[in-house]
Formats: C-alpha cells, sequence, structure tokens
C-alpha cells in the first residue's frame, strides 16, 4: 500500500461520527449548488438538537435546505450570498441572513477576517494515483474555504467528474466520508416563445470566434440554440451547462480562437444534468478554477471578443439594473453578473448584455420602468451598463446621454407600455 492509500483509509469515517467534529458556534462552509455534499450536510442537520449557533455559509442551495426549517432557528442560521427557491420563504421570515458580494470577491471573506471558516464540507472524486481528488462541478468558493478551513471533512463519491485545473490532496482533508449517489441534477428550463425571440436577438450580437459567458434559465440556453450556425466559439464562465455540450459535439464550441486559455473550456462551477457530468468526466479540454480566478475581472478582459450573458428582474429608464430584488424583498444575488460586465469592458471587441423578458406577472407588468421600484437594489450601475435585449429589440447604451439611453429602452419596452413609459419620461424631463 503506497503512501496517500494509507493516509485515505486511516480518514474514512461515517457520515454520523465526521459530523461530531462540528461545535456549536463553528462557522461551516458547504460545496456549492449541485457539488452540495448532501450525506454531509443531512448528518450534520441531524445533530440539530446537539448544536447551537452553527453558521452556514454558501451561495445557491440545490440540496433540502432542511437547516432553514422552522424550528431550526437555534440551531443553524444560513447566511446566504445568493438566494434561491429553498431559502427565499425562509429569509423573508427572518431565518437567513443574506451576505451582498461580488461572486469574485467571497473567497477573500474567508481570509480576509471577514468570515473565517471553521470547517468546510466539500465534495469530492475518487482519489487519482497521485491520491489526489477533483473537486468536479464545485470549484468556485468550495476550494478557497478548504484552504482557509481549519477542518475539511470530504464526500468521495465515485459519480463525481474527475475535472481538471483544481485538485485537493489527501494532506488537506481531516475526514472521509465514502458515499456513492447521483449528482444533484439541473432541469433544462422550459422555452417559449418570448425567450426565443430574445435568443435571436442576442445569438445575432455574438460573431465567430467569439468567447461567452452565460447565467443560468431560460434565456441564456435559447441563445445557444441559435448558436449553431457560428464558427469558433468559446467558453470562459461562471458556469454552463447542458445547452454548450450540444454545441460542443457540433464543433460550434470549440474554443479554438480563445485568447487565454486557447482550446480549453474554462469555469468554475457546473450545473445541468448526467449528460453534461459525462462531457466534462475526465475531459482534458476542460479547466476548472477557483471563483477569485475565473470571475476576476482583468482575468476576463484577457479573452478577446468575450460576449457576457445576463438577466436582470428590471430596467430602469437610467439604465440601472436589478437583478436581485422585488422591492425590498430579496430574490437572487449579485452573482457573477457584474464581475463578467466589469471584465467584457476590458476585454478588446468584448459585449455585456443583460437579456430579459420586457414584461412580468403575466404581461400586466412592464420590467422596463421609470425607475426601480421602492426598495429595489441596484446590481448593476449605470455606468456599467452596455446593452439591453427583450423579444423587441436591443439597446445600446455604453456612451448614450440619459435622454438617449430613455427613448432606446422605450423602444424594446412592451408595446402596451410605450406610450406610458414616454408620458412619465417626459414628466421628469428625460425625453
Amino acid at each position: 500500500m503506497i503512501d496517500w492509500q494509507k493516509k485515505y483509509a486511516e480518514r474514512i469515517v461515517s457520515a454520523e461520527q465526521a459530523v461530531k467534529n462540528i461545535r456549536s458556534g463553528d462557522r461551516i462552509v458547504t460545496g456549492h449548488a449541485c457539488g452540495e455534499p448532501v450525506a454531509i450536510v443531512e448528518a450534520m442537520v441531524d445533530r440539530a438538537s446537539e448544536l447551537k449557533n452553527v453558521e452556514i455559509f454558501h451561495l445557491v442551495a440545490m440540496g433540502g435546505a432542511r437547516y432553514v426549517q422552522q424550528g431550526m432557528e437555534g440551531s443553524f442560521c444560513h447566511n446566504a450570498a445568493f438566494l434561491g427557491p429553498s431559502t427565499r420563504k425562509a429569509y423573508a421570515e427572518g431565518r437567513v441572513e443574506f451576505t451582498p458580494c461580488f461572486f469574485h470577491q467571497v473567497p477573500g471573506l474567508f481570509t480576509d477576517g471577514s468570515l473565517p471558516v471553521d470547517v468546510a464540507l466539500i465534495q469530492v472524486s475518487l482519489p487519482d494515483e497521485k491520491g489526489e481528488c477533483s473537486f468536479g462541478v464545485s470549484v468556485d468558493f468550495t476550494e478557497p474555504a478548504a484552504r482557509a478551513a481549519k477542518m475539511v471533512i470530504a464526500q468521495v463519491n465515485r459519480f463525481m467528474p474527475n475535472t481538471s485545473g483544481t485538485k485537493i490532496s489527501l494532506d488537506d482533508i481531516d475526514w472521509i466520508v465514502l458515499c456513492d449517489s447521483p449528482l444533484i441534477e439541473l432541469k433544462p428550463p422550459s422555452i417559449g416563445p418570448v425567450e426565443e425571440e430574445i435568443g435571436k436577438n442576442v445569438a445575432s450580437m455574438v460573431e465567430d470566434g467569439s468567447t461567452l459567458q452565460l447565467g443560468i434559465g431560460a434565456i441564456p440556453d435559447a441563445v445557444l440554440n441559435f448558436l449553431g450556425d457560428k464558427k469558433d466559439l468559446g467558453i470562459h464562465s461562471e458556469m454552463f451547462s447542458d445547452g454548450v455540450v450540444a454545441l460542443a459535439e457540433a464543433g460550434v464550441v470549440n474554443n479554438r480562437r480563445k485568447t487565454l486559455h486557447t482550446g480549453k473550456f474554462v469555469a468554475t462551477f457546473l450545473m445541468g444534468t448526467k449528460k453534461l457530468y459525462d462531457f466534462v468526466d475526465n475531459n482534458p479540454d476542460l479547466l476548472m478554477f477557483p471563483v477569485d480566478y475565473v470571475n476576476d475581472p482583468k482575468v476576463i478582459g484577457q479573452n478577446e471578443r468575450i460576449v457576457s450573458i445576463n438577466s436582470a428582474l428590471q430596467v430602469d429608464l437610467f439604465g440601472q439594473i436589478n437583478a436581485e430584488s422585488i422591492g425590498y424583498k430579496q430574490f437572487s444575488g449579485v452573482g457573477g453578473q457584474v464581475d463578467f460586465i466589469r471584465g467584457a469592458s476590458q476585454s478588446k471587441g468584448g459585449k455585456a448584455i443583460i437579456a430579459l423578458p420586457s414584461t412580468a406577472a403575466q404581461g400586466k407588468l412592464s420590467r422596463i420602468v421609470l425607475k426601480l421600484d421602492e426598495g429595489a437594489v441596484v446590481t448593476t450601475s449605470r455606468c456599467d451598463v452596455d446593452y439591453i435585449a427583450t423579444e423587441y429589440g436591443i439597446a445600446k447604451l455604453r456612451g448614450k446621454t440619459i435622454r438617449q439611453r430613455a427613448r432606446a429602452l422605450i423602444d424594446i419596452a412592451h408595446p402596451d407600455f410605450r406610450d406610458e413609459l414616454s408620458r412619465q419620461a417626459k414628466q421628469v424631463n428625460l425625453i
């Protein structure tokens, strides 16, 4: 038995044994999104009656998030940097805290004294011949948390893809929990006629040789559906999903003309189905790095022709973007939107696109508004904004005056709301 195999065997415990090392008052960082180590998290939550004031920090919760349920308040506090379906209600009811932060700056919270990490709960692949494990689908802040933590507990799962770029040595893992279970999957979203029109509009702005950043949801997936006639596209994105796989298999995405990491997909986390996970497993053309590298605007800008595609909840006639709150109600988070908008601004030939349907509430509300709703936050400032796209067209805002912006945005609003928006804009001397 070689050295790493001995270390490996000595550190194997059950999930129940591993989480006994978590103490009241600890700050826990869990693996992110589809990389969440569900077996360990569930074992920790089962100890709720024995624990007090354990803080759980992460972004997108794709597991059950039992720690935010009623009755868990004394045992756990979830500190979120991004809210999702399993945590929004708990936040609104006061059982979750929210910490705004640009995605690429999250690892710095672990090292600058803001959020020191007591225990990192991670999920990794089987060890390779060197005794190193892959972080698989979640490198992002998971790897930095593991580096910063006083203790690392890892779920080793044969279903976790072995992805290249960033590994962890068994020397840096304190306890190993063997649990083979299929990864959490994100099913492809439903794409309707509105998303299709937006997808066509955005795809028209993608030139051959562009490098793409894609967010999550129906609109980015719709864009991918209209890129089949493009050539030599690349990926440098905080994440990508199943839609990219089809374009890669068709040769449309080959990363050949990328100016940074030529020939390679670059991402910091992945969310999708088994189709995606099989595609990335042992794929030498994929590099997974921590988010403080992938999402660093200075790094992003080294790629020429970056096209950044993100979404929003509201845009006001000044060009301010709200992508994360409905009035005072926190809905999601900043994520990597601003990271990539600023990165695209540093990219030669770069474009940053905010794409959104023109209406909400089944057509009753315009998403393009005179002013953001009371309580709504500005995710992307009017000085950062570049292009806005709806199903009715594209408005170029960078370099435009306030009045030019207002007119351009009214032109891509839903026709039912254009007259009222014009009237409101005239009242305040915007047009």
